[in-house]
């Protein structure tokens, strides 16, 4: 019945509506093909039935598939746009918008053609005419020459030949116009404030353009003028460069950005799309509530746990707040919290989920292709500062709950009972993510080393770097292909995923709803490679205006010229870093994290790096920012979606969630002066050398857990400090002189001077343990007093 209600259903849809479903389900199934791992044996099947020795159904040749892709995406944004508007209007909508909704459609495919006639690999008009084919065979000739003059053996393949016939001057204006059509459909998609920046960047880049033409650079600051070539000026000489915009593997249109979205992070959108229809969210809460019911914050911390668990699912803090903080949140008004305070936490916590191993959302996948660092490493890195985030959320929980005298509800509850179903949900939640652990943490050489190598008769063999597995069988194979994969492990994830979803009585009965999973999650990565456009045109103006280098030149010369010396460059260090720390809140406001973190990168990563930071560590440091944007005042979309919830004030639900929050902006200035916090060789890399790997001063690349112990003491200590100070309240209210000795105390423990952060660790600790007998002898005088009021005269 319930099926033949769906398809019932589905048979309503209207045209466009229907064909904007199938069309993102198929692009899905396509994208799963191409982001499939390895498959032992699979690939020479496939060639050996179909008799074509250049058949793949996996990992499709870029330089066709990318550009069919982005057709596709693009159609797809097209026709979810329409269908939007056609169910807002119905079918009186506006002519105009339909008619833009084509124009993007067909920009895309000129676009695509183009890149297809550009690339040297493809050269697709050279292909049609027989040029490609003549110079392919000429080449080929000369090489073979070549080689029996030399004596050498006869080459079967030549390099491809540049393009012959190409779009030549016209590409410019095609170009052009096709970047003005992609910025002004993402403001009808995305808004005015993620494109605000590309507007910006891209005018300015025309300008000193046209100040180079007209004027030339003679006398002009840098700054101000963008050379495209040498004398007689003509705008002819920026077709290598509008080229390198459409074909450029790092920063083309076509480049870096596309190879994120389909080879990368596609399989975990999907995971993410379907999770939603997974029961596991609710059953997670329940486990949290259970977990924490003898704390007296209660639910409270339920949602600090569930957001943290769930957020590293979701990798959205919107999304993150409205799936748990529907649940939490009255949960918590209901046990005696403030409006505004249970939207804080809730908006803080759902944020923290974007900064939780091991599935931070999309901005962590770039952040790792940013920094050339493998996102297994990532994860690693990201384990100690999400620790101390949550540490400290779960901190100011205790003294909120003291302070408004809440107390533990202790015994189990009808709504904590977790039952048989509740626990095949929490398999279907916890069984992928450790999958995806597992395997992102596992290197491909260590696969049959060990017992279990040892029991299927894998030959195991020393290297330097320790044991390998050789002659593998087909299951160990299987596992290697796609140990250390960020895609391989994502994707078998999903297989595993939509295996266990059927655990759930509601998708045995309806199981069109995983159709209608897959298809949301093509709508969603179609609309989301549309953000990745307007990135991906920043990324380019800035590259050929020169600024970021030219800005981290000029910032080092400057800084050298002062002769400050080693306490000097620490100064501006910190100057830098509280820079790039409200550039990245002012860029990241009404955006996601991604495109936030990748504008900030491209423009501060390079004079962080320029002051002595790694590279991994400035993009850390940009990321965390990026994500903090989500709870900082004014625009701060996750505590606007908890206000909703709350239906308390959203600007005061924002202060309270920065309250809340304060460690995503503290700990990235941490692990900036202590980067031996983020585990990883990468962390600790001098970016001035060249060649041979060389570690920053005072650095070895290795973990010392002596010292790592110490420096995570410290750092309770100051969470502790810092949590209370902002809470005003610890066993007791505290004195307005206290919260500033507090504050003032944990930046000591932070500071770099052994002395200063010996004092200042003592020191804090005398103060709580001062705070703790004065607390409990007033309470002891307060029973007392108490006691003897109440016996009889």
């Amino acid at each position: 019945m319930a099926n033949s209600s769906q398809n019932a259903a589905a048979q309503e849809r209207p045209l466009l509506a229907r064909a904007c479903y199938l069309l993102a389900f198929a692009f899905i199934v396509i994208g799963l093909f191409n982001a499939m791992p390895g498959i032992p044996g699979l690939d020479q099947a496939i060639r050996s039935v179909t008799g074509l020795p250049w058949i793949s159904i996996r990992r499709f040749p870029y330089e066709y598939f990318y550009p069919i892709a982005f057709v596709v995406m693009m159609l797809i944004v097209a026709l979810n746009q329409a269908c939007k508007r056609q169910a807002a209007e119905g079918s009186r909508g506006n002519t105009l918008h339909y008619a833009f909704d084509a124009l993007l459609v067909v920009v895309t495919i000129i676009i695509s053609l183009s890149y297809l006639s550009e690339i040297s690999a493809v050269c697709v008009i050279d292909q049609i005419t027989g040029d490609r084919a003549r110079m392919i065979a000429r080449s080929l000739e000369i090489e073979r020459e070549n080689a029996l003059l030399l004596g050498l053996p006869a080459p079967s393949t030549v390099d491809n030949p540049r393009c012959l016939n190409t779009l030549g001057p016209w590409l410019v204006p095609v170009v052009g116009f096709a970047i003005a059509v992609f910025l002004a459909y993402t403001v009808k998609v995305w808004g005015l404030p993620l494109v605000l920046v590309a507007i910006l960047v891209v005018a300015w880049s025309f300008l000193t353009i046209a100040i180079w033409y007209f004027y030339g650079d003679t006398g002009i600051n840098k700054y101000l003028v963008t050379r495209l070539g040498s004398e007689p000026r003509t705008l002819a000489d920026g077709y290598s460069r509008v080229q390198g915009i459409l074909t450029n593997n790092a920063s083309g249109l076509l480049g870096r950005f596309m190879s994120i979205i389909l080879n990368d992070i596609f399989p975990y959108l999907i995971l993410g799309a379907l999770f939603g229809i997974s029961a596991g969210g609710q059953s997670l809460l329940k486990l949290a509530m259970r977990v924490t019911r003898n704390l007296r914050g209660g639910p409270a911390h339920a949602a600090v746990v569930s957001s943290a668990l769930f957020g590293t699912i979701s990798g959205g803090p919107i999304v993150n707040v409205l799936s748990t903080g529907r649940l939490t949140i009255p949960m918590m008004l209901q046990r005696g919290f403030s409006r505004v305070f249970a939207g804080g936490v809730e908006a803080a916590a759902s944020s923290g989920g974007t900064i939780m191993p091991p599935v931070m959302g999309v901005a962590a996948f770039v952040l790792a292709s940013m920094a050339a660092v493998p996102y297994a490493d990532v994860i690693k890195a990201a384990v100690i500062p999400a620790l101390a985030f949550f540490i400290c959320l779960f901190l100011t929980v205790v003294f909120q709950a003291r302070k408004q005298g809440i107390q533990a509800v202790g015994g189990f509850s009808e709504d904590m009972r977790m039952t048989r179903q509740d626990k095949l949900n929490l398999v279907m939640i916890f069984a992928p993510i450790s999958l995806i652990t597992v395997l992102l943490l596992t290197s491909k050489e260590s696969i049959g080393c060990g017992w279990l190598g040892t029991l299927f008769g894998v030959e195991q063999a020393m290297s330097n770097t320790g044991c390998i597995g050789r002659n593998l069988p087909w299951g160990f194979q299987l596992i290697q292909n796609a140990a250390g994969d960020v895609g391989g492990a994502g994707w078998w994830a999903v297989m595993l995923l939509m295996g266990l979803l059927f655990l759930d009585p509601t998708v045995r009965k309806t199981p069109r709803k995983l159709v209608d999973a897959l298809a949301e999650a093509g709508t969603l990565i179609a609309t989301l490679y549309l953000m990745f456009l307007v990135v991906t045109i920043i990324d380019f103006c800035l590259k050929l205006t020169g600024m970021p280098f030219y800005l981290s030149v000029d910032v080092l010369q400057w800084l050298n010229s002062m002769n400050l010396g080693e306490a000097g460059a620490g100064v501006f260090q910190f100057v830098a870093l509280i820079a790039t720390m409200l550039l990245a809140i002012l860029l990241g406001m009404g955006m996601p994290a991604a495109p936030a973190f990748i504008n900030v990168s491209l423009l501060m990563g390079p004079v962080l790096v320029g002051l002595g930071l790694s590279t991994f560590t400035a993009n850390m440091f940009i990321f965390y920012f990026a994500a903090a944007s989500a709870i900082t005042p004014p625009v701060a979309l996750a505590a606007y979606a908890a206000a909703s919830i709350t239906k308390a004030d959203p600007i005061m639900t924002s202060f309270a969630a920065l309250r809340a929050g304060v460690m995503m902006f503290v700990v990235p200035f941490i692990f900036a002066f202590y980067p031996e916090l983020l585990l990883i060789p990468q962390a600790v890399i001098d970016p001035s050398a060249s060649g041979a790997t060389i570690f920053l001063p005072g650095h070895d690349g290795q973990i010392h857990w002596p010292h790592l112990i110490a420096l995570m003491a410290r750092l309770l200590v100051a969470l502790y400090l810092l949590a209370s100070a902002l809470a005003r309240y610890d066993l007791a209210r505290l004195a307005p002189w206290q919260v500033v000795l507090r504050i003032v105390i944990a930046i000591g423990i932070f500071m770099y001077d052994p002395l200063i952060y010996s004092v200042a660790t003592v020191l804090g600790l005398v103060v709580i343990g001062a705070h703790v007998l004065v607390a409990r002898r007033k309470k002891v005088a307060e029973t007392l007093s108490a006691g003897g009021a109440s016996d009889p005269a």
